[in-house]
Protein backbone atom coordinates (compact mmCIF):
# COMPACT_ATOMS: atom_id res chain seq x y z
CA UNK A 1 0.00 0.00 0.00
CA UNK A 2 1.65 3.26 -0.93
CA UNK A 3 1.00 6.68 1.36
CA UNK A 4 2.24 9.98 1.80
CA UNK A 5 4.44 10.42 5.06
CA UNK A 6 3.01 9.98 8.58
CA UNK A 7 4.51 11.46 11.68
CA UNK A 8 6.15 8.82 12.67
CA UNK A 9 6.59 5.27 10.78
CA UNK A 10 7.43 1.65 12.04
CA UNK A 11 10.11 0.20 13.65
CA UNK A 12 13.28 -2.10 12.61
CA UNK A 13 15.34 -4.57 14.33
CA UNK A 14 19.42 -5.36 15.16
CA UNK A 15 19.69 -7.86 12.01
CA UNK A 16 17.55 -5.03 9.88
CA UNK A 17 20.24 -2.53 11.23
CA UNK A 18 23.00 -4.40 10.24
CA UNK A 19 21.81 -5.52 6.93
CA UNK A 20 21.84 -1.88 5.95
CA UNK A 21 24.81 -0.78 7.49
CA UNK A 22 26.29 -3.69 5.08
CA UNK A 23 24.45 -2.81 2.07
CA UNK A 24 25.27 1.24 2.44
CA UNK A 25 28.95 0.09 2.78
CA UNK A 26 29.35 -2.18 0.41
CA UNK A 27 27.46 -0.44 -2.13
CA UNK A 28 30.72 1.64 -2.09
CA UNK A 29 32.38 -0.29 -4.96
CA UNK A 30 29.85 1.44 -7.40
CA UNK A 31 31.64 4.87 -6.27
CA UNK A 32 34.69 6.96 -8.24
CA UNK A 33 36.59 9.85 -5.99
CA UNK A 34 35.35 13.18 -6.99
CA UNK A 35 36.11 15.14 -10.39
CA UNK A 36 36.71 11.64 -12.06
CA UNK A 37 34.95 9.67 -14.21
CA UNK A 38 32.41 7.12 -12.66
CA UNK A 39 32.84 3.21 -13.58
CA UNK A 40 30.44 2.47 -16.06
CA UNK A 41 29.85 -1.23 -14.43
CA UNK A 42 30.90 -2.42 -11.55
CA UNK A 43 30.41 -6.25 -10.20
CA UNK A 44 30.92 -7.52 -7.00
CA UNK A 45 30.68 -10.87 -4.85
CA UNK A 46 30.88 -10.82 -1.04
CA UNK A 47 31.16 -13.94 0.94
CA UNK A 48 28.78 -13.55 4.54
CA UNK A 49 30.17 -14.96 7.62
CA UNK A 50 28.39 -14.96 11.30
CA UNK A 51 30.46 -16.42 14.13
CA UNK A 52 32.90 -17.76 11.65
CA UNK A 53 30.70 -19.64 9.76
CA UNK A 54 29.80 -19.64 5.88
CA UNK A 55 26.26 -18.53 5.79
CA UNK A 56 25.63 -16.85 2.18
CA UNK A 57 26.42 -14.53 -0.51
CA UNK A 58 25.78 -10.96 -1.19
CA UNK A 59 26.24 -9.79 -5.73
CA UNK A 60 26.13 -6.25 -6.12
CA UNK A 61 25.82 -5.16 -9.82
CA UNK A 62 26.23 -0.92 -10.49
CA UNK A 63 25.84 0.91 -13.95
CA UNK A 64 26.10 4.20 -14.93
CA UNK A 65 25.33 5.71 -17.85
CA UNK A 66 25.99 9.01 -18.77
CA UNK A 67 24.28 11.12 -15.57
CA UNK A 68 22.33 8.07 -14.30
CA UNK A 69 23.28 5.12 -12.28
CA UNK A 70 21.29 1.96 -10.90
CA UNK A 71 22.70 -0.11 -8.28
CA UNK A 72 21.27 -3.65 -7.19
CA UNK A 73 22.23 -6.31 -4.70
CA UNK A 74 20.97 -9.43 -3.64
CA UNK A 75 21.63 -11.33 -0.27
CA UNK A 76 21.35 -15.02 -0.25
CA UNK A 77 21.90 -16.70 3.57
CA UNK A 78 21.52 -20.16 4.53
CA UNK A 79 21.90 -21.40 7.84
CA UNK A 80 21.28 -24.42 10.38
CA UNK A 81 21.58 -26.56 7.65
CA UNK A 82 19.64 -25.28 5.23
CA UNK A 83 16.42 -24.94 8.21
CA UNK A 84 17.04 -21.14 7.99
CA UNK A 85 16.99 -19.27 4.51
CA UNK A 86 16.49 -15.83 3.66
CA UNK A 87 16.61 -13.35 0.49
CA UNK A 88 17.29 -9.64 0.03
CA UNK A 89 16.46 -7.78 -3.36
CA UNK A 90 17.77 -4.10 -3.15
CA UNK A 91 17.67 -1.56 -5.94
CA UNK A 92 18.67 1.94 -6.30
CA UNK A 93 18.28 4.58 -8.91
CA UNK A 94 18.79 8.31 -9.44
CA UNK A 95 20.91 10.63 -11.01
CA UNK A 96 24.53 11.97 -10.59
CA UNK A 97 24.79 15.64 -9.98
CA UNK A 98 28.39 17.15 -8.68
CA UNK A 99 29.57 15.28 -6.26
CA UNK A 100 26.39 13.73 -4.99
CA UNK A 101 23.62 10.91 -6.22
CA UNK A 102 20.32 12.05 -5.98
CA UNK A 103 18.13 9.39 -5.71
CA UNK A 104 14.79 8.45 -7.28
CA UNK A 105 13.67 5.42 -6.29
CA UNK A 106 14.70 2.52 -3.82
CA UNK A 107 13.24 -1.03 -3.18
CA UNK A 108 14.15 -3.61 -0.65
CA UNK A 109 12.07 -6.85 -1.45
CA UNK A 110 12.96 -10.14 1.05
CA UNK A 111 11.14 -13.48 1.92
CA UNK A 112 12.38 -16.07 4.68
CA UNK A 113 11.46 -18.94 7.15
CA UNK A 114 7.81 -17.62 6.19
CA UNK A 115 7.79 -13.70 5.97
CA UNK A 116 8.39 -11.75 3.58
CA UNK A 117 7.68 -7.99 2.55
CA UNK A 118 9.08 -4.62 0.64
CA UNK A 119 9.77 -1.37 0.85
CA UNK A 120 9.53 1.48 -1.77
CA UNK A 121 10.63 4.63 -1.18
CA UNK A 122 9.71 7.90 -3.76
CA UNK A 123 11.96 10.72 -4.26
CA UNK A 124 11.65 14.06 -5.17
CA UNK A 125 13.56 17.34 -4.88
CA UNK A 126 15.83 15.55 -2.62
CA UNK A 127 13.08 14.63 -0.28
CA UNK A 128 11.20 11.19 0.71
CA UNK A 129 7.41 11.94 -0.78
CA UNK A 130 6.27 8.47 -0.49
CA UNK A 131 6.70 5.28 1.52
CA UNK A 132 5.64 1.77 1.30
CA UNK A 133 6.10 -0.67 3.52
CA UNK A 134 4.64 -4.40 3.41
CA UNK A 135 3.63 -5.82 5.89
CA UNK A 136 2.38 -3.10 7.53
CA UNK A 137 3.30 -2.64 11.38
CA UNK A 138 1.74 0.28 13.23
CA UNK A 139 4.59 1.67 15.52
CA UNK A 140 4.49 1.22 19.11
CA UNK A 141 4.10 4.27 21.54
CA UNK A 142 7.76 3.97 22.45
CA UNK A 143 9.49 4.32 18.52
CA UNK A 144 10.92 7.61 18.39
CA UNK A 145 8.71 8.99 15.69
CA UNK A 146 9.98 9.92 11.95
CA UNK A 147 8.89 13.46 11.24
CA UNK A 148 9.20 15.26 7.54
CA UNK A 149 12.53 16.79 8.47
CA UNK A 150 14.20 13.64 8.88
CA UNK A 151 13.58 12.44 5.47
CA UNK A 152 15.08 15.73 4.24
CA UNK A 153 18.43 15.45 2.26
CA UNK A 154 18.57 11.79 2.90
CA UNK A 155 19.98 8.88 1.32
CA UNK A 156 18.68 4.93 0.92
CA UNK A 157 21.46 2.64 1.95
CA UNK A 158 22.57 1.82 -1.67
CA UNK A 159 22.68 5.14 -2.96
CA UNK A 160 24.47 6.72 0.29
CA UNK A 161 27.92 5.35 0.05
CA UNK A 162 28.04 6.66 -3.79
CA UNK A 163 28.37 9.97 -2.27
CA UNK A 164 30.83 8.76 0.36
CA UNK A 165 33.40 7.24 -1.80
CA UNK A 166 32.85 10.20 -4.08
CA UNK A 167 36.07 12.15 -2.21
CA UNK A 168 38.94 13.85 -3.69
CA UNK A 169 40.74 12.96 -0.09
CA UNK A 170 43.37 10.12 0.30
CA UNK A 171 41.82 9.34 3.45
CA UNK A 172 38.29 8.23 2.96
CA UNK A 173 37.24 7.53 6.50
CA UNK A 174 36.22 11.05 6.68
CA UNK A 175 32.76 10.63 6.15
CA UNK A 176 28.67 10.85 7.80
CA UNK A 177 26.08 9.53 5.80
CA UNK A 178 22.46 10.00 6.92
CA UNK A 179 20.56 7.18 5.73
CA UNK A 180 16.40 6.49 5.80
CA UNK A 181 16.08 2.62 5.31
CA UNK A 182 12.26 2.71 5.20
CA UNK A 183 11.59 2.20 8.52
CA UNK A 184 14.54 4.18 10.20
CA UNK A 185 16.25 7.22 10.26
CA UNK A 186 20.10 7.20 11.30
CA UNK A 187 23.53 8.21 10.72
CA UNK A 188 26.82 6.35 9.94
CA UNK A 189 29.87 8.29 11.03
CA UNK A 190 33.43 7.17 10.33
CA UNK A 191 36.54 7.74 11.51
CA UNK A 192 40.16 5.96 10.79
CA UNK A 193 41.55 3.24 12.46
CA UNK A 194 44.40 1.94 10.51
CA UNK A 195 45.85 1.00 7.04
CA UNK A 196 46.02 -2.98 6.89
CA UNK A 197 47.32 -5.10 3.99
CA UNK A 198 45.69 -6.74 1.13
CA UNK A 199 46.54 -9.94 -0.29
CA UNK A 200 45.18 -11.28 -3.70
CA UNK A 201 45.02 -14.36 -5.60
CA UNK A 202 45.93 -12.50 -8.41
CA UNK A 203 48.33 -9.19 -8.72
CA UNK A 204 46.24 -6.88 -10.20
CA UNK A 205 48.25 -4.14 -10.09
CA UNK A 206 46.26 -1.87 -7.53
CA UNK A 207 47.62 -0.84 -4.06
CA UNK A 208 47.50 -3.85 -1.85
CA UNK A 209 46.86 -1.55 1.38
CA UNK A 210 43.64 -0.60 2.72
CA UNK A 211 41.95 2.11 4.84
CA UNK A 212 40.22 0.37 8.12
CA UNK A 213 37.41 3.16 9.21
CA UNK A 214 35.22 2.71 12.36
CA UNK A 215 31.92 3.35 11.58
CA UNK A 216 29.34 4.54 14.27
CA UNK A 217 25.95 4.24 13.77
CA UNK A 218 23.46 6.85 15.26
CA UNK A 219 19.81 6.43 15.20
CA UNK A 220 17.65 9.36 14.72
CA UNK A 221 14.27 8.48 14.08
CA UNK A 222 11.80 5.51 13.67
CA UNK A 223 13.80 3.34 15.99
CA UNK A 224 13.32 2.14 19.30
CA UNK A 225 15.48 1.98 22.13
CA UNK A 226 16.15 -1.83 23.33
CA UNK A 227 18.81 -3.72 24.32
CA UNK A 228 19.70 -4.16 20.05
CA UNK A 229 19.17 -0.72 19.26
CA UNK A 230 21.61 0.14 22.28
CA UNK A 231 24.46 -2.40 21.41
CA UNK A 232 24.14 -1.16 18.00
CA UNK A 233 24.62 2.55 18.92
CA UNK A 234 27.17 2.12 21.17
CA UNK A 235 29.79 -0.79 19.56
CA UNK A 236 32.89 0.27 18.33
CA UNK A 237 33.23 -2.97 17.12
CA UNK A 238 31.88 -1.88 13.62
CA UNK A 239 34.72 -1.88 10.92
CA UNK A 240 35.10 -1.40 7.01
CA UNK A 241 38.36 -1.79 4.93
CA UNK A 242 38.70 0.15 2.20
CA UNK A 243 40.53 -0.46 -0.54
CA UNK A 244 42.04 2.45 -3.01
CA UNK A 245 41.71 1.94 -6.54
CA UNK A 246 43.28 4.77 -8.68
CA UNK A 247 42.92 3.05 -11.85
CA UNK A 248 39.25 3.58 -11.22
CA UNK A 249 39.17 6.30 -9.09
CA UNK A 250 37.36 4.27 -6.44
CA UNK A 251 37.82 3.21 -2.94
CA UNK A 252 36.43 -0.72 -2.57
CA UNK A 253 35.14 -2.50 0.68
CA UNK A 254 37.20 -5.64 1.55
CA UNK A 255 35.80 -6.66 5.16
CA UNK A 256 32.84 -5.11 6.69
CA UNK A 257 32.58 -6.56 10.04
CA UNK A 258 29.63 -5.63 12.42
CA UNK A 259 29.24 -6.98 16.06
CA UNK A 260 25.53 -7.62 16.35
CA UNK A 261 23.75 -8.75 19.68
CA UNK A 262 23.58 -12.08 18.83
CA UNK A 263 27.18 -11.70 17.17
CA UNK A 264 29.28 -11.01 14.46
CA UNK A 265 28.65 -10.45 10.64
CA UNK A 266 31.25 -10.25 8.53
CA UNK A 267 31.58 -9.67 4.74
CA UNK A 268 34.79 -10.19 2.91
CA UNK A 269 35.01 -9.65 -1.17
CA UNK A 270 35.61 -12.37 -3.18
CA UNK A 271 36.10 -11.02 -6.29
CA UNK A 272 35.43 -7.37 -7.52
CA UNK A 273 34.92 -6.45 -11.71
CA UNK A 274 35.52 -2.83 -12.66
CA UNK A 275 34.89 -1.50 -16.02
CA UNK A 276 35.74 2.06 -16.78
CA UNK A 277 36.23 3.74 -20.00
CA UNK A 278 39.51 2.47 -20.51
CA UNK A 279 40.19 -0.48 -18.76
CA UNK A 280 38.64 -3.32 -16.35
CA UNK A 281 40.26 -4.09 -13.36
CA UNK A 282 39.69 -7.62 -11.60
CA UNK A 283 40.38 -8.08 -8.07
CA UNK A 284 40.11 -11.40 -6.66
CA UNK A 285 40.62 -12.29 -2.68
Amino acid sequence: MLYKLKPSIGRTRTSRLAAAIAASIAASAAAPAFAEPWPSRVDATYRIEFNGFDVGKFDLQANVTGTSYTVAGEARISALLGAFKWQGLTRSSGVLSGASPKPAGYTFDFNGIGKQGSIKLGYKHGAITSISSLPQTPPTPDTVPVETQHLKDVLDPLSAVLALSRTSDANPCTRKLAVFDGKQRFDLTLSFLRQQAVAEARPSGQPGVAFVCRVRYVPIAGHRMTADTRHMATTEGIEVSLRPVPSAALFVPHQISIPTAAGTATLTAERINIVTRSEQIALTN
